[in-house]
């Protein structure tokens, strides 16, 4: 059986602190496989080593090409979702989908969304915060606790966005009133510093509620116009608590949901 091109939902594969040069050149060989161009390293070895042209065999143009960022927030900017890619879930990772349902993410989005796929580190994976940065979460389902090469695991989520090949994506809608990831962090950092001044967030742990306030917010889909109506919202309420003291002695914070 013959699977067509991703094209055009293709993805970037963004792969955060790669280690090794050899699977840097196989991620090119399994992008090049499926139709997919767009890679992005984040603080990556030598990228353009010997051996990561080695192993792209046919795909060396495309390691070539290849973006390097600082860090994933400078990666994700210009994207209106991305998939972290993670061995568990867990309160700061919310409940991961199966590899096979991550084209159902993209039911009801127009052509021309730009979206990623965030692949860690072959030893460590991301970081909780790395995943929180992303807009959703998905695990590869195995039969053991470990964990695939990282070029196997593009490998494997390509194979599944081939099966559908733009099929859940809306013809003829406009992709601009999509909020961009880098437009989505600034409100986010407006409300977190918000929400600390108050002292609505837990000084030791302020990634769990604002966790979960990150996961509620993506679940909704706000629109462009939406994340400026939020950002509005979180600078009036800056200013308005100028004068704040603090959270009222006695208030606890429950943190057991």
């Amino acid at each position: 059986m013959v699977f067509s091109p991703i094209a055009p939902q293709s993805p970037a594969i963004i792969l955060v602190e790669p280690r090794s040069p050899g699977n840097i050149g196989m991620v090119c060989r399994a992008m090049a496989n499926f139709g997919a161009t767009d890679l992005r390293l984040v603080n990556p070895c030598q990228h353009l080593h010997p051996e990561a042209h080695k192993f792209a065999v046919f795909a060396q143009e495309l390691l070539g090409r290849a973006r390097v960022y600082p860090d994933l927030t400078a990666a994700l900017a210009d994207l209106h979702l991305s998939v972290a890619t993670t061995r568990r879930g867990g309160r700061l990772r919310g409940d991961p989908v199966p590899a096979a349902g991550v084209p159902a993410l993209l039911r009801g989005f127009p052509l021309g969304t730009r979206f990623g796929l965030v692949f860690g580190r072959e030893d460590a994976g991301l970081t909780s915060a790395e995943v929180a940065l992303c807009t959703h979460a998905s695990a590869i389902p195995t039969a053991v606790d470990g964990s695939l090469n990282l070029a196997q695991a593009v490998l494997v989520y390509l194979y599944e966005l081939s099966r559908t090949a733009g099929a859940e994506m809306i013809e003829g809608q406009n992709s601009r009133e999509l909020p961009t990831q880098d437009e989505v962090e600034a409100m986010f950092g407006q409300m977190e510093g918000v929400l600390e001044r108050i002292g609505f967030l837990n000084s030791a742990r302020p990634q769990v509620r604002s966790g979960q306030l990150r996961q509620l917010l993506l679940r909704a889909r706000p629109s462009r116009g939406e994340i400026s109506l939020l950002r509005g919202l979180w600078d009036q309420l800056a200013w308005s608590i100028n004068d704040w003291r603090g959270r009222r002695r006695g208030t606890k914070i429950d943190e057991s949901h």
